[in-house]
């Protein structure tokens, strides 16, 4: 008892006595059925009432939702990317014509249609993605094969269209081209009036389907004009030849004597040392652009006869002084070029010399032995033309 009470003191003296707070912490042992239970878990923290704020929640679903769709509109956006720079599915190269006044819409579809892009949708996108939607040119377009949607895009933009060509040929009257242009199978409308003689060029002009015929002979009267006032401005000084106009007229007779470009400017040196001297210009074309007009070289009309010679017409150079009322035909540039700087020659004479070009002289009698030749040349042809019919007619005979 003694003992135990003694214990009890020593404890409870114990537990009352301060602790000393530098000393290490000593958890009292747990029982071996204490120390197999587990413990129990803290509490969750409370949650903040600014979370539970439905401001709150609605601001972050709103992001929420802003995220996915920035992912989403990044996703796409790439896809419509490869799509649009992908090859297409042409196969082959192909002509397609994206009609005037066409809207986007319209040429997408056109385009899926005739198998030039996969999907016209992509395109209408990536058109607007790149601000071209008004942009896009009307026309006839070739595409090559595998052609993507951007280079599509590309070639619209950039007009880089089909281009048709006609072709006029130097000398060739005004009825001439008009019938020419009328008959190209590409171009449109209707053209109602001759354009006057010497106002149109003769070149190669290109166009894009939907040119208009109309439209092309505007261009041949605007690159006349453009061609004449600079050859004039360059021409030589003393020309007997007045005004432009003038000039055009000479033009067009050098054009119809001769066909070789280096024979113009001595064929114009001929016929500018005659004007000097007053002499007659004595060129057959003159002759038959007076009888038929424009029509003058639809058929075969080399030969002058002695009453096409006689007869009195405004344009007949054997009977008028100077030269004729206008021109015989449209000159081209060389042929102006020729009559603005002819040869410095004395000739005053020439005539064909049977192999395409002609002999030049001085004085008449030279011209006159000149002419004796060509015509000695002339029978040969004719004589050996008749040989090789007979000899042709024979043959036929005896085959069959």
């Amino acid at each position: 008892m003694t003992e135990t009470s003694g214990r009890e003191t020593d404890n409870a003296s114990s537990e009352s006595a301060p602790k000393d707070e530098g000393a290490p912490f000593r958890p009292h042992p747990k029982s071996p059925r204490e120390a197999i239970q587990p413990e129990q878990a803290p509490p969750p923290p409370l949650r903040s009432r600014h979370v539970r704020n439905p401001l709150v929640i609605v601001v972050n679903a709103l992001l929420s939702l802003a995220v996915l769709v920035v992912i989403g509109t990044g996703a796409m956006l790439y896809w419509g990317k490869a799509e649009f720079d992908a090859p297409g599915p042409l196969a082959a190269e192909k002509t397609v014509v994206i009609p005037s006044g066409s809207g986007l819409r319209m040429i997408a579809d056109t385009l899926e249609n005739q198998g030039v892009i996969e999907d016209s949708n992509v395109f209408w996108a990536g058109v607007q993605a790149y601000k071209n939607a008004g942009r896009l040119k009307a026309g006839e377009y070739a595409f090559a094969p595998g052609v993507s949607m951007r280079q599509v895009m590309d070639d619209l933009v950039s007009g880089k269209a089909v281009y048709h060509t006609v072709t006029v040929p130097e000398g060739w009257t005004s009825a001439q081209i008009v019938a020419r242009v009328r008959e190209h199978p590409v171009l449109t409308g209707t053209l109602d009036e001759i354009p006057p003689e010497g106002s149109l060029l003769p070149e190669t002009y290109t166009f894009t389907r939907g040119t208009t015929r109309a439209q092309i002979i505007q261009q041949m009267k605007d690159a006349q004009t453009k061609a004449l006032a600079d050859i004039w401005n360059r021409r030589t000084e003393g020309l007997p030849v007045e005004t432009p106009e003038e000039l055009v007229v000479l033009a067009s007779i050098v054009e119809k004597e001769t066909a070789r470009a280096d024979e113009r400017p001595r064929v114009a040196g001929v016929f500018v040392n005659r004007l000097r001297q007053g002499m007659r210009l004595q060129s057959d074309p003159t002759i038959l652009y007076g009888l038929y007009g424009g029509e003058a070289w639809l058929q075969d009309r080399s030969a002058i006869t002695r009453s096409q010679l006689d007869a009195r017409n405004p344009y007949n150079t054997y009977q008028i002084d100077r030269l004729p009322p206008g021109p015989i035909g449209n000159p081209g540039r060389a042929a102006m070029e020729s009559v603005a700087n002819p040869s410095r020659t004395k000739d005053l004479y020439f005539v064909a010399d049977g192999t395409g070009g002609h002999v030049f002289a001085e004085t008449y009698e030279q011209h006159q032995r000149n002419v004796a030749r060509w015509r000695q040349v002339e029978r040969e042809r004719r004589e050996r033309e008749a040989q090789g019919t007979q000899g042709g007619a024979a043959s036929g005979g005896s085959g069959g």
